[in-house]
């Protein structure tokens, strides 16, 4: 028997070299096979291929290179007025995608979120940049998450927040004034875009987790927190095509290019001084005695992290509805992405309009200086009618996220509120979709829909909120009958803050300066990347910004 070990031992250690070389060769390459089978098929059968729009111009690419040549939005609304408000177009491999201005379908996906959720991909691609925070979490996560945040983005909170937003807005003022000085003459040039970009990751930084950037001290030193968000920011942007196959092919996952490396330490800074900022505000609660007397209805304090930490330490909810301090960390990313970058670009396009419109910028002007303080309070701000006009016709006009995208998560049937006709000569009140099949949220798209506004529609007109069409009140936003921060369970949480904080911007801007564009304004172009930034055309790197030629208002 002795005689016979050995080779029974050989024999099974072949066979467990066996098994293992054939569960990597599945995993690697029999399982991606299946699902690939599987994915054909499913594209091949998916309703959406019934439904009318443009044929597609590449075998592989679909018509997602014409898309990407001209801004966004621009060929999808060619191609409605050509084949109507629901339309499907091909894009990579073959799959077809669902693009519908209709209200009432847009409407039954926003609100359905569990049944129409982000694909895997976006949700691998914006992780990269914001952890499994809010903007990522799906269905019971994303719901317990959002439960614990709303409180500290109410009213009550914004409006403490407002001191802030205006402090921040006069330091700006205070460093483009010191520019001019410092140049000797009436008017200078500057990047607006960098500059608003400065002072609202400050704000962010005081509002969101007490954190102090001090972007716009021209003495302070760069700070390692900013740093490591930004360098994660901008190599994601410029590791675009890689993400891209990586998101859709998760064994690609396992390779990491120096861009990919370099993103993983920004992210262990920002997680290092994360879990740091966390531990700090426990220990500051936990030494004032807080956590013994706190309950869900004392929650109070003075930045969103702090206020977070003390609902999630509230004595009278149940171990099930607190967060993690991994989830509670993820917040943090997810608050410098959606506080900073959105409501920077939405500022800058407001400028960039009211450059365009001088008639505009003037009578905004005048109804701000008939407020006789320099810090007005939240109240202050909304009771100005033009402010509130121009802002809104911003958000409309030049959405800072132009789309979104949504998978259905089973087969459904979405319902419609403008009828038209498929492939077949069908007429039809109805979309069939099938699991797996892609939706776009076209949210610039819907802003300026015809049928909606009217036929100035892709004007820039504060004036068109004195008097708005009936048909845009059935535009499900959660916000002034415009779609730029969504509808349903997953509209934007911090909607509020992002309003006051513009027109706080606005307000001390605008009555500080006069605005010109420094380039002709066909030069200026919108380039997509989570939001819609400016570049300048022919700028060799075609970074973002926004040329601005500023003077100091004198009142006469």
């Amino acid at each position: 028997m002795s005689i016979h070990r050995p080779f029974l031992q050989n024999i099974r250690d072949y066979a467990s070299w066996t098994t293992i070389a054939f569960t990597v060769i599945a995993g690697a390459v029999i399982v991606p096979c299946y699902k690939g089978v599987l994915f054909a098929i499913r594209n091949f059968t998916s309703p959406l291929h019934a439904l009318p729009g443009p044929p597609s111009t590449h075998f592989f690419w679909g018509v997602m290179k014409d898309i990407f040549k001209v801004e966004h939005s621009v060929l999808q609304e060619q191609w409605m007025d050509q084949y109507g408000p629901t339309i499907s177009y091909t894009g990579m491999l073959g799959i077809p995608r669902l693009w519908t201005v209709d209200p009432r379908a847009i409407n039954h996906i926003l609100t359905n979120s569990y049944a129409y959720q982000k694909t895997s991909e976006s949700r691998f691609v914006l992780a990269r940049v914001v952890g499994p925070g809010l903007l990522v979490a799906e269905e019971d996560q994303h719901k317990h998450q959002r439960r614990v945040l709303n409180p500290a983005f109410g009213p009550v909170q914004v409006r403490e927040f407002t001191e802030v937003f205006v402090e921040k807005s006069k330091e700006l003022r205070d460093r483009w004034l010191s520019v001019i000085a410092k140049s000797g003459t009436e008017q200078v040039e500057l990047d607006g875009l960098s500059w608003l970009s400065k002072a609202t990751l400050d704000i962010i930084g005081l509002t969101g987790f007490g954190y102090d950037f001090d972007s716009l001290n021209p003495e302070g030193n760069q700070d390692e927190l900013s740093e490591a968000f930004h360098a994660s920011l901008k190599i994601s942007t410029f590791s675009a095509v890689i993400g891209f196959l990586q998101a859709f092919v998760p064994l690609l996952r396992i390779f990491k290019t120096k861009n990919q490396r370099l993103i993983e330490e920004a992210q262990r800074v920002m997680r290092r001084i994360g879990m740091q900022l966390i531990a700090e505000k426990k220990a500051s609660i936990l030494g004032t005695g807080e956590q013994k007397k706190i309950g869900r209805k004392d929650v109070v304090g003075r930045d969103l992290l702090t206020l977070l930490i003390k609902a999630n330490m509230a004595t009278d909810i149940p171990e099930s509805q607190r967060l993690t301090d991994e989830e509670v960390l993820a917040q943090v990313p997810t608050f410098i992405v959606a506080g900073h970058e959105t409501t920077s670009t939405g500022t800058m396009w407001t400028l960039f309009s009211l450059t365009q419109h001088p008639e505009v910028q003037r009578k905004l002007r005048e109804e701000l200086l008939t407020v006789t303080t320099e810090t007005p309070t939240m109240e202050q701000l909304q009771a100005l009618p033009y402010l509130d006009m121009v802002v809104k016709e911003s958000l409309r006009y030049h959405a800072p996220v132009p789309m979104t995208v949504r998978t259905a998560i089973n087969d459904d049937i979405i319902p419609c509120s403008m009828t038209y006709t498929d492939r077949h000569g069908v007429r039809r009140d109805h979309i069939p979709v099938a699991k797996g099949d892609i939706i776009i949220i076209p949210i610039l798209a819907m802003n300026r829909y015809k049928q909606f506004w009217g036929e100035d529609a892709k004007e820039f007109r504060p004036e068109r909120w004195e008097n708005t069409p009936e048909a845009i009140n059935s535009i499900p936003g959660v916000y002034g009958n415009i779609i730029s921060f969504i509808g349903g369970p997953r509209s934007c949480i911090g909607y509020r803050f992002s309003l006051i904080e513009m027109k706080a911007l606005l307000f001390v801007l605008v009555r500080s300066f006069e605005f010109e564009l420094a380039v002709p304004a066909d030069k200026i172009k919108k380039k997509t990347a989570i939001v819609q930034r400016p570049i300048v055309v022919g700028d060799e790197k075609e970074e973002p910004k926004m040329p601005l030629l500023i003077k100091a208002y004198v009142r006469a």
